[in-house]
């Protein structure tokens, strides 16, 4: 099979990235995606993983892929995949509007990695391990620091989006 790749993108503050999909690791989530693709949402950043963007959608696959090439410590350009049902995020601690998980009997998060020492637990489930996916190859400097403007400036009004490369 021919690479495929996919450019993350953060359109407001006019930053992307490009990531290579690890097919031969988590081939079903890998084809999920990248029929579902292009994708866009309202970027949030981690409360509790640290250095992590992701955005949520309404499940796009026929079928939700099995935990191929699980990760409980994504390392800087890691994309991953998780899937949470709506009871698990629809408490207010998390702080999302409802239009983001009410309804949804599943919800998929995908999610870019910036930095190190990302650790994926929660304070209500526990470890939550994602699929790894993809692994950004060009940009993650100038994606980080995007990230952390995101993280202090504010996540209002961005998007986090995935495009074929």
């Amino acid at each position: 099979m021919t690479d495929r790749f996919v450019t993350v993108s953060l359109d407001k503050r006019g930053v992307e990235c490009t990531a290579k999909l690890l097919d031969d690791r988590a081939p079903v989530t890998c084809a999920a995606v990248w029929e579902a693709l292009p994708l866009g949402s309202d970027v949030y950043h981690a409360k509790y993983a640290r250095n992590e963007i992701y955005a949520l959608f309404p499940a796009f696959a026929a079928e939700e892929p099995p935990l191929e090439n699980p990760t409980v410590t994504p390392i800087p350009g890691d994309l991953c995949y998780f899937t949470f049902s709506e009871t698990e995020l629809g408490t207010s601690s998390y702080g999302y509007d409802e239009q983001a998980v009410r309804g949804r009997r599943t919800v998929v998060d995908l999610a870019l990695f910036y930095e190190r020492n990302n650790l994926l637990i929660n304070g209500d489930m526990g470890w939550i391990p994602g699929i790894v996916w993809g692994s950004v190859v060009d940009g993650l400097d100038r994606m980080a620091e995007a990230c952390q403007d995101l993280w202090r400036a504010g996540a209002i009004g961005e998007t986090l989006n995935f495009r074929r490369a």
